[in-house]
């Protein structure tokens, strides 16, 4: 479907909202799937995480505000570490990264992936142990690769015939060896409980299993003195559900694994089959748990190597935004609200918020669905079909499509929206000239600053004209 000009949502004037959603019996429950595990409501009806309050939160960093359950983030990592035992688990650092975060990652055990200098900086920065590095991305620069091999990444991630070359040269200069991976797509493309198993692939990111061009480049990798082949990488979607998608591509990836062996007289000894694990934003979503995704995981593996008759590699996986973005909630003012009417006699409580697209582009990028609630009150309204919307220029800055709220939500009261840990801070702009939001780490009872709010200053620093 086209999307409409004035704004991803703006066509859909007359709806009552999607099928899933039901109108609550209490607006102040929570759902409790939807946010990390420490947040609950007060006796006075107040939203808080850890023992800290959403107004003590606002009062103290401003709004718009990402507030980090710390120790949720960091059980989801040990959930993943110890589900996938014998494993390496890599956090996404492009899902959320700042020096907090990745130390918090590398004090639970896991490694990380990152796609370009700058989330390589901050892994360095942290302290994050260069071999527990992996560097992705499709066009990675001379820069990038130099400085990975100086660091001593553990492993990078070559996306094309151009990289094997460019990798290379690189190694040759320095006088290393470059621990690779080839990327390969499998022609698969997964997402939620469905996937489309198809033999060719048109995306900018791997190398097709189906027209040779995988193999082609392990042969060009093997034949490079100063390249050593960790194995093949694969990634077929984000925000899956459950593991049926990866018992396609599984067989795909490891059946060229084995003919690698066969043909090529090389066993390589690691498998990445990626991962992108989906987490809950409504009550639409049921993700599978840690636990259910490696037993999945492994019992396929384990059966395709058996039917190949070949040993099973050391393998990695990639949660993508299962780690951090349950973790995180986003906490905004209130600043109007109005009322539109809909067809059939309907209305939408419109809430325009303090922040918006330029903290949360994901509604309008990739028409996803949030929840929120009233955090600063408990109310006894009725509630109202509402649409929580940003203060941008833009008719399709919309940060929730649909939700009930309270019909006494007005200026001045604090909502959240669960769910925002991933690829929210990440792909925050400065749109409109507006300064990015704070983040705030909680933990027992204390609220700590890991990234500061951007001021004017800061933009008008950059602004040299």
């Amino acid at each position: 479907m086209r999307a409409h000009e004035a704004g991803a949502l703006h066509g859909q004037a007359g709806s009552r909202g999607p099928a899933w959603l039901r109108e609550p019996e209490d607006t102040n429950a929570l759902v409790e799937h939807l946010w990390s595990a420490h947040v609950a409501r007060r006796d006075d009806g107040e939203l808080e995480v850890a023992g800290v309050c959403a107004t003590a939160l606002a009062a103290e960093f401003g709004t718009p505000l990402y507030v980090v359950d710390e120790d949720d983030l960091r059980a989801r990592a040990r959930a993943f570490r110890d589900a996938f035992d014998g494993w390496d688990v890599y956090y996404a650092a492009k899902a959320f990264l700042c020096t907090a975060v990745a130390r918090w990652i590398t004090e639970e055990g896991l490694r990380m992936d990152v796609c370009t200098g700058g989330e390589l900086a901050v892994a360095l920065r942290a302290g994050v142990p260069a071999a527990n590095l992996g560097l992705h991305g499709n066009n990675k620069s001379v820069s990038e690769i130099r400085r990975a091999l100086e660091a001593g990444v553990g492993k990078i991630i070559v996306d094309s015939y151009v990289e094997v070359e460019r990798v290379a040269a690189v190694a040759d200069e320095l006088g290393v060896t470059a621990h690779v991976m080839v990327r390969v797509t499998a022609g698969v493309e997964a997402h939620t409980h469905e996937y489309i198993a198809t033999a060719h692939e048109d995306q900018k990111f791997g190398l097709s299993i189906t027209e040779g061009d995988a193999f082609e480049a392990v042969r060009r990798v093997l034949a490079q003195p100063s390249l050593h082949l960790l194995g093949l990488h694969s990634h077929i979607g984000s925000q899956i559900f459950d593991t049926s998608g990866f018992e396609v591509a599984a067989h795909r990836v490891v059946t060229l694994h084995a003919r690698i062996a066969e043909e090529l007289g090389y066993a390589a000894p690691e498998l990445d089959l990626g991962g992108g694990y989906g987490i809950a934003y409504t009550t639409q979503d049921d993700p599978a748990t840690p636990q259910q995704l490696a037993d999945g995981m492994r019992e396929i593996v384990e059966r395709e190597c058996r039917g190949l008759g070949i040993e099973v590699p050391r393998l990695s996986i990639e949660p993508g935004r299962a780690i951090s973005g349950p973790s995180t909630f986003t906490l905004y003012e209130v600043g109007t609200t109005k009322d539109v009417a809909l067809d059939g006699g309907a209305t939408r409580r419109y809430v325009a918020v303090d922040g918006g697209m330029s903290d949360n582009v994901r509604t309008a990028l990739y028409d996803a669905d949030y929840s929120c609630t009233l955090a600063s009150r408990a109310s006894s309204a009725d509630a109202v079909l509402s649409r929580i919307v940003g203060k941008h220029c833009e008719s399709g800055d919309i940060v929730v499509k649909d939700e009930f709220l309270p019909s006494d939500i007005g200026p001045g009261d604090l909502v959240a929206v669960p769910g925002t840990g991933a690829y929210c801070r990440s792909l925050a702009s400065n749109y409109n000239h507006v300064p990015r939001p704070a983040v705030v780490a909680v933990r027992a009872g204390e609220a700590l600053l890991i990234v500061r709010r951007e001021t004017e200053d800061d933009l008008l620093r950059l602004d040299v004209g």
